[in-house]
């Protein structure tokens, strides 16, 4: 939250936390790319900005075993449901505030050196 406040001191009232320039949109995925090419990451071969959505997409099912609805809400896709958008108006907003902070922790571990299982190597 306190990042959040901080940011808001340069984004003030606005709708995003990251808003676009001009279109009153938020930032597009080439100003994300273009933010990881400044960094020395090659957005052709190494990873782009959508690429961290789908890996942490893919960590968060793999690695946290969170159901894939609540994980689908959180990256605002529709979620496929046998009785139809027009009757489910779940949000999971409990589950998905405690998955992102699993999230975070999980982040956290990687970035201070969490244990690394070595494959042994193809013969």
């Amino acid at each position: 939250m306190e990042i959040f406040k901080e940011l808001h001191t340069l984004t003030g009232d606005g709708k995003y936390v990251f808003p676009g320039i001009r279109s009153g949109r938020p930032i597009s995925d080439m100003t994300i790319n273009r933010a990881l090419q400044s960094m020395g990451y090659d957005t052709k071969e190494e990873m782009t900005g959508h690429g961290f959505r789908a890996m942490a997409r893919t960590l968060i099912a793999e690695e946290l075993h969170y159901p894939p609805e609540v994980i689908e809400h959180q990256l605002a896709h529709r979620v496929s449901d046998p009785l139809g958008t027009a009757y489910n108006r779940t949000k999971y907003l409990k589950d998905r505030k405690a998955m992102m902070q699993t999230w975070a922790d999980y982040c956290d571990k990687i970035k201070t050196g969490a244990a690394v299982i070595q494959f042994p190597a193809a013969v």
